[in-house]
Order: C-alpha cells, then sequence, then structure tokens
C-alpha cells in the first residue's frame, strides 16, 4: 500500500484547476472545429477530476493511468451506469488521437455531432464528479 499523504486539499486543488483550465481548451477546440483534438482534451478535463477524486478518496496519490473506468472504479465512487459506459468510450479519445495508426479513422468520426454529443457528456460528467468534490 502506498504511504498517505498529508497535503491533500492543495493536491485535490491542483487536480481540479488543471482539469478546469483544460475545459477551456476543449471548449476552444470545439468551437475551431477542431474535433478530434477537443475529445482529447475532454478525457484529461475527466481523467484530472478522477484522480482528484482517487486522492481525496485514498488520501494517497493518484495512480498513472488513462483508463478513466479503471481509475473512477479505484476511487470506490458510486457511478451510474451511464456513466461507466461513457468513461469507457471517453478512455478510447485519449488513445485515438495520440497514436499515428488510430488517428484517421478517429479523425474521420469526430463529426460535429458526433463531438458534439460527447463533448456534452464530458460537460455532464464534469459537473457531476465536482458535485462529489
Amino acid at each position: 500500500m502506498e504511504e498517505r499523504i498529508g497535503n491533500i486539499d492543495s493536491i485535490i486543488k491542483h487536480w481540479k484547476e488543471s482539469s478546469d483550465q483544460n475545459y477551456l481548451t476543449m471548449q476552444n477546440l470545439l468551437k475551431s472545429r477542431d474535433y478530434s483534438w477537443s475529445l482529447f482534451i475532454g478525457h484529461l478535463v475527466i481523467e484530472k477530476l478522477l484522480k482528484a477524486h482517487y486522492v481525496k478518496n485514498l488520501k494517497v496519490h493518484a495512480i498513472f493511468t488513462h483508463d478513466l473506468l479503471r481509475l473512477a472504479r479505484k476511487t470506490e465512487m458510486n457511478l451510474p451506469d451511464d456513466y461507466e459506459e461513457w468513461l469507457d468510450v471517453i478512455s478510447t479519445f485519449n488513445l485515438n488521437a495520440r497514436y499515428d495508426n488510430y488517428k484517421q479513422d478517429f479523425y474521420k468520426l469526430c463529426t460535429k455531432e458526433f463531438t458534439e454529443l460527447w463533448v456534452t457528456r464530458i460537460e455532464n460528467l464534469r459537473t457531476w464528479l465536482i458535485r462529489q468534490l
């Protein structure tokens, strides 16, 4: 087991503020129609809030992972079923935008409609996660 940390509030604040900055970037990328990168940054918005919850609930530094569903389950939060499904899909935005062999297919998938749907879901998750902090 990891050693417990003492500066929990400042670490949670760091994750939350970093997530807030990424949220603004996601919105700007959406406005500029850079849809695949908007979703990639949206993944970071949620990842950082989940890491804040990890620190809050477990009193240790967050694990190094980009798998949102795995991270959420480790926080021992009680997520609604649809949020679990969303986290699973949003995790793919990290891989698909990052690796060349997935980028072109992901770019084609990220239409305006697809991106707006997932940005709305990211916003819903974000609001719910912030309320839980």
